[in-house]
């Protein structure tokens, strides 16, 4: 029976709170302090090309940071009370990537990034909601949830931040190094730190259908392909020129209805767009690349990872990597789909030519690297 952090069955989960109501797990994550210390967090938000943000708190009233920041920027904060935010460090930590692998029982195509903060003391970024799940996991330290069901989600007006502007908790709790509680989409919640502290925050991603009708017409846009061009050779006369006339609207709305999509055009869609890297991601090919022939003797040996900044989502026989979409025989499919669920290939895996063929091409991408000395990453 799988389950999730804690113990709790996966399909009691999903049945019972996923997208319906919070849940407190007292250590689901037994004897865990976090991945890094606060000094480790800041000097990340001090690194180009790391979405940062930094907090503060002074009489009520809240300031909204974008990094990257600089150490002394931090060192005239004293103690104040502040928050900085580091958003995906699953794609620079590995430690931090194979924490978001206890998540699996929710799809990867969900999945949306790790993101962890540090607060001093009576820091936080006010009482908000989320429009996505949530599971708060505390590092060290200990922080103070409280949460509400309220249906009152005006927020204050002008502020830098998406606060409430009316907060009743209905429940809270102070959770210690370990502790994880789940909140659904548009619960209310706010964190107070009790004391310097830490806390990882896995998201889910929760495009508005709005946002993927847009991106889909996009889609549309490079894979339309209608031939012909406008013509009227039996134009009448008009007695008003400026009105557009019922031929030329009829003609349009012909060639419009043209335009077709099924259920393989959504698939496509979805699995490109999800598995598409955001805009500020890079990926870096190897300096010095091994030829195909190395590269296959070494994967027969040691067999490779999925670098964190990389996705793969698959559907039918065609796997999505990194937003291109790439359509593989079964035997290929099954393989690399293996490598999609866990992130890894095991070495002296059965490979077929056509799976070589994309995963040097993966390798000299930058998207997989091959694994050192035979240990699982």
């Amino acid at each position: 029976m799988r389950k999730i952090p804690g113990g709790l069955a996966v399909h009691t989960f999903l049945r019972e709170y996923w997208q319906k109501k919070p849940l407190l797990i007292r250590q689901a994550f037994p004897d865990f302090k976090g991945l890094l210390n606060p000094q480790q967090l800041i000097s990340l938000a001090c690194t180009e090309d790391i979405q940062a943000r930094l907090i503060t708190q002074r009489q009520k009233k809240w300031q909204l940071h974008h990094g990257p920041f600089t150490k002394i920027e931090f060192d005239k904060l004293g103690k104040s009370k502040w928050t900085v935010l580091v958003q995906e460090v699953n794609h620079i930590l590995p430690q931090a990537a194979r924490l978001l692998q206890h998540f699996s029982f929710i799809p990867h195509a969900r999945l949306d990034d790790l993101m962890v903060s540090y607060a001093t003391q009576g820091g936080g970024v006010g009482p908000h909601f989320d429009s996505y799940d949530v599971f708060l996991l505390q590092g060290c330290g200990r922080r103070r949830w409280q949460i509400s069901a309220q249906q009152d989600h005006t927020l204050i007006e002008h502020a830098p931040l998406k606060i409430l502007r009316s907060f009743k908790a209905e429940q809270e709790w102070v959770l210690e190094p370990g502790d994880m509680l789940y909140l659904p989409p548009h619960y209310a919640h706010n964190g107070i730190a009790e004391d310097d502290c830490m806390t990882y925050s896995i998201g889910f991603r929760a495009p508005t259908y709005q946002e993927l009708a847009e991106q889909f017409l996009v889609y549309l846009q490079d894979r339309v392909r209608l031939d012909g061009i406008y013509a009227d050779p039996y134009l009448k006369a008009q007695s008003h020129p400026s009105e557009i006339s019922a031929d030329l609207l009829r003609q349009v709305q012909h060639t419009i209805e043209k335009i077709k999509w099924g259920k393989r055009d959504i698939a496509n869609f979805i699995g490109s767009y999800l598995s598409e890297p955001k805009p500020h991601i890079f990926f870096d090919p190897p300096a010095k690349p091994l030829s195909r022939l190395r590269f296959e003797q070494a994967l027969r040996t040691r067999g490779i990872m999925l670098l964190p900044k990389s996705q793969i989502l698959c559907h039918g026989e065609t796997l999505f990597i990194n937003g291109i979409a790439h359509t593989v025989d079964q035997d290929t499919y099954r393989l690399l789909r293996s490598l999609a669920d866990t992130r890894q290939l095991g070495a002296a895996s059965t490979l077929t030519s056509m799976a070589l063929e994309l995963l040097y091409q993966c390798y000299l991408d930058g998207y997989i690297a091959l694994m050192e000395n035979k240990r699982k990453v």
